[in-house]
């Protein structure tokens, strides 16, 4: 029921993670494309810095445009499946636990992070700001996108919140093997509050299946 039983259920669903972006549900899909043409544009000519990269759909599309991306992620096996796709611009690959990002200062004009917000401790947002904000160039950018709670199909109910305020959630793999995961979610005020205490936002897309905040980081 901790960081660590959410990096071994990540870790294990490797092979099967790229199915939340293929649902048969043409709204969803609509969703993630109008963040994929955004990002898209978004990096053009950038050096990117993509944290939690997972599997690399973002990294894929972000490589279309951006000049260069460094890729990190906690789990070999995301890089692994990550590697093994055709990219359109340098890109270099890191395992390395966000909490200690190893990167200079003022290395990147724009960091994106897919999915991963959700899962991050809420006490530990302070240092996790500071955290994004160090290698990122004066003014630099970040992206993040994320999920709503479901909007179809059977709802799985919170299985319980910590002290913190943090949901967490039963996920299941292909193979039924079931884990306890940190999952919270966000009404458009709450991420307002969350962000702009920290950034100026940019922009804020709320949506039925996901979210997306654009950040600047110069701003404190």
């Amino acid at each position: 029921m901790t960081d660590e039983s959410t990096e071994n259920y990540y870790r294990l669903r490797a092979p099967e993670y790229e199915q939340i972006y293929y649902r048969d549900v043409p709204e969803r899909r609509q969703e993630i494309d109008d963040e994929a043409t955004f990002i898209r544009d978004l990096a053009a000519g950038k050096e990117v810095l993509e944290i939690a990269c997972g599997t690399g759909y973002w990294t894929s599309i972000v490589s279309e445009t951006a000049a260069s991306i460094v890729a990190c992620d906690i789990s070999s096996e995301m890089i692994a499946m990550a590697q093994s796709k055709e990219y359109h611009c340098p890109v270099y690959f890191c395992q390395s636990d966000l909490n200690r990002l190893p990167f200079a200062s003022n290395a990147f004009d724009l960091m994106i992070v897919g999915f991963w917000f959700s899962h991050h401790p809420r006490q530990e947002y302070q240092s996790f700001f500071e955290q994004i904000k160090q290698p990122l160039k004066k003014n630099g950018l970040i992206w993040l996108i994320d999920n709503n709670p479901p909007a179809e199909g059977p709802t799985i109910e919170s299985h319980h919140v910590d002290e913190h305020g943090n949901n967490y959630k039963q996920r299941s793999l292909d193979n039924g093997q079931k884990y306890i995961i940190r999952k919270n979610y966000f009404t458009e005020d709450e991420l307002v509050d969350i962000f702009a205490r920290h950034f100026h936002l940019s922009r804020l897309v709320y949506k039925k299946y996901y979210w997306s905040v654009l950040l600047k980081s110069g701003v404190l």
